[in-house]
């Protein structure tokens, strides 16, 4: 069974083209497959599928066996191995996802896709559609974990997000990011962003939903400019440079909030068969 392995700034996946849904997508398998020591070793793994409604469809499960509604490394991880395949020829197409289709625009060189460009969406701001519990939006509102009061913003970019900007110790991080992602607070649990605004960048650290502390994470980049922006430490309309542990995004969330755009790269690492 081939397989390829790519990262987006390091957070990394297999990838299996799986045209007739035969490869195994159960947790089992999932965690095998994803272990880094007795695996292939991933932050997850991805499933090129067909579709009727776009070029294709990608199925997402993360390294603890859950899936995941999107994720943003991965759609352009992706997108790439679709057209550096030769599986879609053209340098716009659309990907299908269980949080919608998404429409990818490709940067090309010699052949090969070197930055990938996501319309990700319209930001989900009610607390239904993050999911949180509670009515309206959660702007810099209060919880409590570990016995520190904390201030966020819950954002959904198809999946949920808690960006927090509050001034915390690497110790209370290391200790929050496990806690928040399972608070009673997120009904399907949560990615936590913890982010340091400085003059030229947003920099964040992740732990990520099922696949715990990541070197990036596209959609938490994403919610993380969204955040930013509704409580007012960064414009809507411009470029805003976020930098994660592996490496940088450019996220532009549109004024009206109808859409936000992350641009990227993406990298294959090698290519490989397994036997099961």
């Amino acid at each position: 069974m081939k397989f390829w392995k790519y990262h987006g700034l390091g957070n990394d996946f297999i990838l299996f083209e799986d045209f007739n849904a035969e490869v195994p997508s159960d947790a089992a398998f999932v965690k095998f497959i994803c272990d880094r020591r007795y695996g292939i070793g991933g932050d997850g793994i991805l499933y090129v599928r067909k579709d009727a409604h776009a070029d294709a469809y990608m199925k997402i499960m993360n390294s603890d066996g859950s899936e995941a509604e999107m994720c943003g490394n991965g759609i352009r991880c992706f997108a790439k191995h679709l057209y550096d395949c030769g599986l879609v020829k053209s340098e716009r197409m659309s990907i299908n996802t269980l949080s919608g289709i998404k429409i990818i625009d490709l940067k090309v060189e010699n052949g090969v896709a070197v930055e990938i460009s996501v319309d990700m969406g319209r930001p989900h701001l009610e607390a239904e559609e993050v999911p949180i519990k509670g009515t309206g939006r959660f702007i810099n509102g209060h919880l409590q974990a570990a016995e520190i009061e904390l201030t966020g913003t819950a954002v959904g970019m198809g999946n949920p997000h808690l960006v927090i900007f509050q001034d915390l110790s690497d110790e209370q991080v290391l200790r929050l990011g496990p806690l928040l992602e399972k608070h009673e607070a997120f009904p399907r649990k949560t990615n936590v962003e913890f982010v340091k605004a400085k003059e030229d960048c947003l920099e964040v650290k992740v732990y990520e939903r099922g696949a715990a502390w990541t070197n990036a994470c596209g959609t938490g980049a994403c919610a993380t400019a969204v955040a930013a922006t509704l409580v007012g430490i960064c414009p809507t309309g411009k470029d805003i440079v976020v930098r994660l542990p592996g490496g940088v995004l450019k996220i532009n969330v549109k004024d009206d909030y109808s859409s936000v755009q992350m641009t990227g790269p993406a990298e294959r690492v090698f290519v490989g068969e397994i036997t099961w």
